[in-house]
């Protein structure tokens, strides 16, 4: 009778926590798997036996006990069943004991001894990382993601016997996978295939945008359909501020445990870009399920979740945004299990300002019945359009723009305003934690750091008053202002400032969807 230990690891929301794979072999012929396994795992034994098999190793007919533990957490998945097949050979005397010493594992087995590609890695190399151990052993195609972190050697192997003769010292073709992740990473984080200068004209929603981008706004774009909103909105990315190495690992991380990222992949260098479907569930958008997966809101972190066609998605959806938008974070509680997902995204949406679409056109005559613009804009709640700090009106490129062939704004440089602001905040909030850009200041910082002068106060005033807004337009314009005066360098809010967040607040004014 023998025991083995072997480390292994298994995920939990987006992090990793160690699993000890214990496997007992005494005289007898039964397989049991213990430890809350779910259905894939307690179906590993086919796998590894047929993979040992055709690996030319001849499977041990003993009695073969293997525990899980901690037991009474539930494991899902298989990837154990590489430390499984492990244990079991080294519970057997085919493999020393001494080289499982330090090494977590982890990789599912085909029939043919083939390891596949697992989700998770990277939190499970950190978590390697955080134990002290120095190597670690995963599929192939997951070796260049594991690389990412420090300090651990990694050993991707293709096949279970490539696997037996690494740790038995007879392969000599495994070797650590080694990269510069700094370097890489520094290299591609500039690289984007689109740029704002293929828009043409769009000269005053590009400020907007550039605005949104530098205090981490929430922005709406309302415009009559091929007035460019989409193609817009997929470009922001590349004028948002670059990632830090922390940013992107901790949404590669996110990614990796939804089974996002490419096989071979490393770090993320780009801020995340998500367009779901009007049609998407809660429970897709917010993350869960019966094997809680993260969510649409989630997968967007430290990047953009674009909306589009507001109105469309159903109202059960839109609500479900409103408690991530505030705090940043969404727990999925279920009965079984309850999961922190980080959720810190920028929202764009666009729509188009009524059912048919032409609501305000300058050429094109709109259709709709009277009272049908209100009741379109209605589907979007009071609470949902209060976290959303800009609302800019969109109208169709000019024939002119359209056929220029001047240069037009491009993104390297709306990028260096943007970059440039965010640093200004960095400094500003460095004291004031869970702050981080002008988009989350509250009423006491927007008291310190953003009240207008008596001249802005008093534009403020009769704006407001002329236009009929509502006074929840108040705090946004204030945000906002002090966002725009960031951009030009501004200590102070100015009247200036004020003016131009006024004009961010379209759908604030109390005549819009009432006049034809």
């Amino acid at each position: 009778m023998k025991l083995t230990k072997i480390t292994s690891a298994s995920i939990h929301g987006i992090d990793a926590f160690a699993v000890t794979v214990e496997t007992l072999v005494e005289r007898g012929v039964m397989f049991t798997i213990v430890g809350l396994p779910d259905a894939a795992i307690k179906e590993s034994h086919t796998r590894i036996t047929s993979a040992l098999k055709h690996s030319g190793i001849e499977f041990p007919h003993r009695r073969t006990v293997i525990n899980l533990s901690p037991a009474d957490v539930r494991k899902e998945g298989a990837a154990f069943d590489l430390p499984m097949a492990i244990g079991i050979l080294a519970s057997n005397e085919l493999i020393d004991d001494a080289a499982l010493q330090g090494v977590m594992m982890t990789g599912e087995l085909s029939l043919d001894g083939t390891v596949l590609p697992v989700r998770g890695i990277l939190p499970m190399a950190i978590k390697a990382r955080q134990m002290g151990l120095r190597r670690m052993i995963v599929p192939a195609a997951n070796a260049v993601e594991a690389a990412v972190v420090d300090n651990v050697e990694i050993y991707g192997v293709s096949s279970l016997a490539e696997a037996v003769a690494l740790l038995k010292g007879e392969e000599d073709t495994v070797q650590p996978t080694v990269i510069n992740t700094r370097e890489l990473f520094s290299m591609q984080s500039e690289v984007f295939d689109v740029d704002f200068s293929d828009v043409k004209g769009q000269e005053a929603v590009k400020r907007a945008l550039e605005v949104a981008c530098a205090g981490g706004h929430n922005i709406l774009m309302v415009g009559a359909p091929g007035s460019g909103k989409s193609m817009m909105a997929k470009r922001i990315p590349t004028i948002m501020p670059p990632l830090s190495l922390h940013e992107a690992l901790e949404t590669t991380k996110i990614h990796s445990v939804a089974g996002k990222l490419k096989s071979g992949s490393m770090l993320m260098t780009h801020r995340p870009f998500r367009m779901p479907h009007h049609t998407v569930s809660p429970v897709a958008l917010v993350g869960g399920g019966s094997n809680p997966q993260p969510g649409e809101i989630s997968l967007a972190h430290n990047g953009i979740l674009f909306l589009d066609e507001f109105p469309e998605f159903p109202r059960t959806v839109l609500e479900v945004l409103r408690q991530p938008m505030e705090d940043r974070v969404i727990t999925v509680s279920r009965a079984r299990y309850s999961v922190d997902y980080p959720a810190s995204f920028m929202l764009v949406a666009s729509m188009n300002p009524c059912p048919c679409g032409y609501y305000g056109h300058p050429t094109r005559r709109c259709t709709c019945q009277p009272g049908q613009v209100a009741k379109y804009m209605n589907r979007i709640s009071g609470p949902l359009m209060d976290r959303i700090d800009l609302q800019i009106e969109i109208q169709p490129v000019e024939f002119d723009d359209m056929a220029s062939r001047g240069p037009a704004l491009d993104s390297a440089t709306m990028r260096a305003n943007v970059v440039r602001a965010r640093s200004i905040q960095q400094q500003r909030y460095a004291g004031e934690p869970g702050v981080y850009c002008n988009a989350q200041m509250n009423s006491r910082l927007l008291h310190r750091y953003a009240w207008p002068d008596e001249a802005g106060l008093a534009r403020l005033k009769d704006r407001m008053t002329r236009l009929n807004m509502s006074a929840r337009a108040f705090d946004r314009i204030l945000r906002v202002a002090r966002t725009i005066a960031d951009l030009e360098g501004e200590e102070n809010v100015s009247q200036t400032h004020i003016a131009e967040a006024i004009g961010y607040r379209s759908l604030d004014r109390g005549n819009w969807g009432n006049v034809f």
